[in-house]
Formats: structure tokens, sequence, C-alpha cells
């Protein structure tokens, strides 16, 4: 492996881990990641910092939880004077582009200090609005089969900017920073990948659990979306058609791949495949995500780290989080980080796959009932999602999950816990904390999830200011301009 190898980021937006083939998915077909997990490492237990994109972002790159700095909400980005994973590799020498246009990462000006290169060099020509079907589908956030010619929305015209920049690089090291919208909803698909799938040999859902023990988000989303009653063949459509989308995202993985082996930089090049959450597609009667949601299937995330002569076909067990990503991409490109962190470096995994990492992983969201101003009001199809959180923020309250190899329990600011046993309840349907006979596990991982919280509250910044700084102020009572040699003066 090289000293400084390339990064490529391919990250897919919604896309959940039990929807890609190297992670256990029988029907779906995604020979490119696949291809990418056998010269590298998956990781089968990664879990994501907050189950909504912005805030997930922010965590991975800073390599701060979401509560440390503030980084909870879809509006409060990454800010100039904080670290980020790019701006540290531009700073180490580092030559960063950043195909696309993703506004929800940085805030103003931090792209600019972050990445050489930012945009499109093929323009897209449609977009993800318009109209949907009559019925429940909007409510479903699908809008089916689309049509035209030579479609180019933003993700494809992202890949084709990406084979463009491909065919002239830097000179080495470079990074290339693909952050995709697919497979995010609205569910929609152009022709071969539409018709992908047999819908009928879809599997069904997840059904809902016993109502007393879950969240009460589920029930007021099926109830506000008016999605109760959404049928089986309903929801197998919206399963194959997000399907479909992931198909089109592993073609296109595999012209980024083919791009990089056309540059004579596959021995070079290290390529990190994940996505920001996953999406409930149907499971439990719910559909997209939630500010507060930390099932499995919005929090477990398709991991890969592969390629540049790294270890191939290693499978990790271990207790993984995203910000893990920060530590390790700057050990391979032999940096470090200019601020603390809470990451953990992968590298000694990618070596062996099978030595331990973390005891716990931990996922939080979610608001106060004071922060309820600060919420999203977002426009159709979404506008119900927010009218139910303005109407009743303990809906969207904040909530931790902690997880370990076996069980997940979930604090919650506003509600009763939850405790799952995953190893005979892998689905997380039956809610155990409630039972005498598991107060101590409750307990152990209630203690996890405080110590973690103070841990973590903040950072103390490297920089040091002095103590008592000089003040150019005029003297209480004396209003003459302060001359230049005169300073307070001051008891230590």
């Amino acid at each position: 492996m090289p000293r400084r190898p390339n990064f490529v980021f391919f990250i897919p937006d919604q896309l959940r881990a039990d929807a890609v083939g190297a992670f256990g998915n029988d029907v779906i077909n995604t020979p490119h990641i696949d291809a990418l997990a056998a010269t590298g490492t998956r990781f089968t237990n990664a879990f994501v910092q907050h189950p909504v994109c912005s805030p997930s972002r922010a965590s991975l790159l800073t390599g701060w939880y979401p509560h440390t700095a503030g980084h909870r909400t879809l509006t409060h980005l990454i800010q100039p004077d904080e670290p980020n994973l790019l701006r540290i590799l531009k700073d180490s020498g580092y030559h960063v582009a950043w195909p696309g246009m993703r506004g929800d990462t940085f805030a103003p000006g931090v792209t600019e200090l972050s990445a050489h290169e930012y945009g499109f060099s093929v323009a897209p020509n449609t977009g993800y609005s318009g109209d949907y079907p009559e019925g429940v589908w909007s409510r479903l956030f699908y809008r089916g089969k689309i049509s035209g010619d030579d479609l180019i929305d933003p993700d494809e015209a992202l890949i084709r900017t990406a084979e463009q920049w491909l065919e002239n690089p830097p000179d080495q090291p470079w990074v290339l920073f693909l952050p995709l919208i697919a497979p995010h909803c609205p569910f929609q698909a152009e022709e071969p990948w539409f018709s992908r799938h047999d819908r009928a040999a879809m599997a069904d859902p997840v059904p809902a659990g016993d109502p007393a023990g879950e969240p009460r988000f589920m029930r007021a989303i099926r109830e506000s979306y008016e999605i109760g009653e959404v049928t089986s063949a309903q929801w197998r459509e919206v399963v194959a058609t997000y399907y479909g989308m992931i198909e089109r995202l592993d073609s296109q993985l595999g012209r980024i791949t083919a791009a990089v082996e056309r540059a004579g930089a596959a021995q070079d090049t290290i390529t990190l495949f994940f996505a920001d959450h996953g999406e409930y597609l149907g499971d439990y009667g719910l559909i997209e995500k939630w500010p507060s949601a930390m099932h499995d299937c919005i929090t477990r995330d398709p991991l890969i780290i592969g390629g540049g002569g790294l270890p191939g076909g290693g499978t990790c067990s271990a207790m993984v989080e995203l910000i893990d990503v920060l530590p390790t991409v700057l050990e391979l490109a032999d940096t470090t980080a200019p601020h603390r962190h809470f990451g953990r470096s992968l590298l000694p995994q990618l070596r062996d796959p099978a030595l331990p990492h973390r005891e716990f992983a931990f996922t939080e969201g979610g608001f106060t009932i004071e922060e309820e101003q600060q919420l999203e009001r977002p426009a159709f199809p979404y506008d119900r999602k927010g009218e139910l959180q303005h109407a009743d923020p303990t809906l969207v309250g904040r909530a931790v999950a902690v997880r370990d190899q076996d069980w997940t329990y979930v604090w919650r600011l506003y509600e009763q816990p939850e405790l799952y046993d995953r190893r005979t309840d892998a689905d997380e349907l039956i809610n155990l904390a409630g039972q005498p006979e598991y107060a101590d596990i409750r307990q152990r991982m209630h203690e996890a999830m405080l110590r973690w919280m103070v841990e973590t509250s903040d950072v103390i910044p490297f920089a040091v200011d002095p103590r008592f700084p000089r003040v150019d102020l005029p003297i209480p009572g004396d209003m003459r301009p302060p001359r230049p040699d005169r300073t307070n003066s001051r008891r230590t």
C-alpha cells in the first residue's frame, strides 16, 4: 500500500445496510459494491451517529458526536472555525475535488476552505420534483417510473463530472468526494432500473410490534401520513423501486472504479463506501426516516473500505461508529488531526478483521421542547412530517441508542426507555425495558450512555489563549483615549 494513497469517498444517501448484496441481501444485484468488499473489509456492525443527513455528515467529517458542538439540525452545518476531514486532507497536501453541489454539509465559506474544485462540469437536466400518482403514493414518497431522453439527474451529473475529472487527474495524492442523493426518496427510477425486480418476489416489510412498547412517533406517522392501510402490494412496489435505485448507483460505482483504473491509479486508490443513514421502507408500517428514529434499518451502515493494496475479503463484526472513518483515513494518509475527536482508527481491523474495536456504538437524535421553533418546516410531501413535530415536539424528543453485540438500549427524554435482545429479536419488536429480570442489563447500558455523554459533552481546543490579554479600553472615569504605552493594570 502506498504511503499517501488517493481516496474515493462514495456516499449514497438513505441506504440500508441490508439492501446490499455484500451485507446479505440475496435479491438485489450489487456486483460493484460486492467487488469493492472483496478488495477490502466490510463492517457488519457499523452504526451512524445520527439518523438524519446533515448531522450525520457533520459527525463523520469532524469526528465529533452531534451533541459535541450542536450539529443536531439540518441548518447548523460545519463552521469555518471547526475542523473537518476534507480540510485536514487539503491542508496536508491532498488535492480535493468535490463533483456535484450538495449544500447540506458545510456552512458558507467552508467548502472553499476544504476543496480545490466543486460543482458540475456536466449539468443536470432533471431533478426530483414533479407530480405524484394519485392516492397514498405521495405520502409514501413514491413517484415510480420516470422517462425522458438522456435523463441527467444530479447524481448522474456528478458521476459524469467525476469521470471527466479522472480523465486527467492531478498529481497524486488526491481525494474524490462523491456524496450522492440516491436512494433517498422520492422513490423513482428510469428504465432499465425501474423494472429490474419482480414486485411479487419482494419480501413483505417487518410488521409493527406491540403499540404499548414502541415510541409514540411511529403511530403518529402512520395516522398523519394516512399509511396505516397501505397494502402489501403497495409496499412491495416501493421496495422494488428502491432496489432499482440501488442497482443504478451500484452501476455508477462501477463506472467510477473503471475510470480510476483507466487513470492508472487503481493500485494507489482506496475507496470508502458508506451511507449517512438508512430508510424504513415499510418496516413497522413506516416510510422515510425520523429525527429520533433508532431502529437498525435506520442506523446500521453498509461501511466498506477497500482497494489500494489493503487486505481483501475481510468481514469485521466488531462494533464500529461512522466517526471512525476520520482517524482511519488520516492514518492511511500519514497525517494527524489538529483537534481532539472521538473516532478510533479502523486500520488494525483492516489488517485483521477479527480484532475487537468498541464495546458500544452510540446514535443520538431529536430535540427538546424548547427547540421547537428551530425545527424544520418542510414543503409537500414532507409537510405532515413538519406539522407533527411542531404540533407535539415530544414526538421528536431527544433520544440516545446504545448498542453492544447483543443488546440495544434506547433512552428517550419524554418517553419510556426501550431494551431489545437482538440475539432473539433482530427486528427489535419486543421491548424488555420494563421487565424486572432485565434490570441489570438496562442499568449497565444506561450507565454506559451516561458515561459517554459526560466524556463527549464538549472538547477543549488545542489553541491556548493568554489568561490576561491586553485590553485597549479607557480606564473607568478617564475618557481620554488610551496612550499606546499605557495598559490597564490587573491583579493576579
